[in-house]
């Protein structure tokens, strides 16, 4: 079974992944076989495949598509793609929280000052 196989659904196995992002996926197996140049392929075509990662900071548009490669190599050696969906889904939060300045400031500020006694969650107010 090929990987883009495995991708669209496995053989015996249900549909693991929306028909959105197998399409998604099918330019990104393709460039895996492609030789020495394959991530660099995969890099430009991930604006195309999945257009949040214009959001990402570009080490992490690299990051994404290491993992991306990784997790699809892995699920295809075993027909169960539920795994890809999900490292798809957390780069896709990921970028959205690139994409609001207010919601990355609060995540990325510094939280090591303490924020008082917190209130015990038994007792009623």
């Amino acid at each position: 079974m090929s990987a883009e196989n495995a991708a669209s659904n496995p053989e015996g196995s249900p549909q693991l992944l929306q028909p959105g992002v197998t399409a998604a996926i099918r330019p990104v197996i393709a460039a895996l076989g492609t030789g020495e140049h394959s991530m660099e392929a995969i890099l430009d075509m991930l604006p195309e495949a999945f257009p949040w990662v214009r959001f990402l900071p570009e080490r992490d548009v690299h990051a994404f598509a290491v993992e991306l490669v990784d997790s699809l190599r892995a699920a295809g050696s075993i027909g169960h793609h539920t795994y890809v969906a999900q490292v798809l889904i957390a780069w896709q939060h990921t970028a959205q929280a690139h994409s609001d300045p207010v919601l990355l400031a609060a995540l990325t500020r510094d939280h090591r000052s303490d924020f008082g006694p917190a209130p015990d969650p038994l007792q009623k107010q």
